[in-house]
């Protein structure tokens, strides 16, 4: 409630909105509401300034169209430091899949593809545009489908960098697609990484690939940059989408999170969802962290009643992250994930 208004989803995503008229007020509490509007708009302003943007006022969201964007605005380059790039896709339903480059003296590293080899063939043509050196280091971030599926257009030398977990997932996913046309050719790097750090020297340029635990997936893989101080987060980040728990698991995801909230970055960048400017990133990583909480801890609540996962989806209670792009499609997958952990079930 905010001066008599009350807020809801626009129509179209759940609930119609409603507005209340606002209160008759005392003329003293009046000047009291104006002047901490005053103030609440001076610190955003400052906010904005200390981030070198009035990036506050951008709306907060994983809906494309509530950013003001069309489709037609992607794919999309963001420059995040000198020779240093995210890139923003569109994929059904209409959330981002986002994959990160960086270009040194030596070639191109690229994490994360893109879903399909079109997807893919976009992607190198937008790097292509940016430097004629090829990419000769990729690092599996994650191994689901949206970002290894157009893996097969990567050059034949390139150097996969994968986690041992995303590599053994690949080659079961890879006899998979074998007996499936429908499924794109899924590539299996040759060999694993052997701990769960490796610096990579591109060229004048040192990136240090690191696995902080399981999370999204058991082989989630981060690329750190510590000269630029940061930090593509593959799927362990999702900005303003509901979490995807498919292959989870959710309370070491909360771990995963803090330990990377602790390193030194100032720009955290996701694999779903929009790139936000420096500060505005840690605050959103934050609150995508407090939706794995409370997601886990709905679905605990409604473990410990005893109810199946679809008796507990009808009575589930998701808060404001209900209206988070993938909410529909995800919520009944996500408790059943947390049952999982529960019950103990998953190794």
């Amino acid at each position: 409630m905010l001066g008599g208004i009350t807020w809801h989803r626009p129509k179209g995503r759940g609930v119609e909105s409603t507005v209340t008229r606002p209160p008759r007020m005392h003329p003293s509490g009046i000047l009291r509401l104006w002047s901490g509007l005053c103030a609440l708009m001076a610190g955003l302003l400052i906010v904005g300034c200390l981030d070198g943007s009035l990036a506050m006022a951008q709306v907060r969201t994983g809906y494309p169209e509530e950013r003001g964007l069309k489709p037609t605005d992607f794919p999309r380059v963001i420059k995040l430091a000198d020779s240093v790039y995210g890139y923003e896709d569109l994929r059904a339903p209409g959330f981002t899949t986002v994959s990160f480059f960086v270009v040194g003296g030596d070639g191109v590293l690229l994490a994360d593809g893109q879903e399909s080899p079109a997807a893919m063939q976009r992607l190198l043509g937008t790097i292509a545009k940016i430097t004629p050196k090829p990419i000769k280091w990729y690092v599996v971030g994650s191994d689901h489908a949206d970002h290894t599926g157009g893996n097969s257009l990567l050059p034949h030398d390139v150097r996969y960098i994968v986690h041992p977990t995303s590599k053994w997932q690949l080659e079961r996913d890879a006899v998979a697609a074998a007996n499936n046309p429908s499924i794109y050719p899924v590539i299996v790097p040759p060999e694993a990484m052997r701990s769960d750090h490796e610096t990579i020297d591109i060229g004048g340029r040192k990136v240090e690939v690191m696995f902080l635990g399981r999370a999204h997936t058991g082989g989630d893989l981060m690329v750190y940059l510590p000269s630029d101080k940061i930090l593509f987060m593959s799927e362990v980040y999702f900005n303003r989408v509901f979490p995807a728990m498919r292959a989870a698991y959710p309370t070491e995801w909360l771990h995963v999170i803090d330990e990377a909230l602790q390193m030194d970055v100032q720009r955290y960048v996701p694999a779903h969802g929009f790139i936000e400017e420096a500060g505005i990133s840690r605050v959103q990583l934050v609150e995508f962290r407090g939706a794995v909480d409370y997601v886990a801890a709905e679905a605990r609540r409604l473990h410990d009643l005893g109810l199946s996962p679809e008796e507990a989806l009808k009575q589930a209670n998701w808060g404001s992250y209900g209206s988070w792009m993938l909410a529909d499609s995800q919520r009944l997958i996500a408790i059943k994930r947390v049952f999982s952990e529960l019950n103990g079930d998953l190794r």
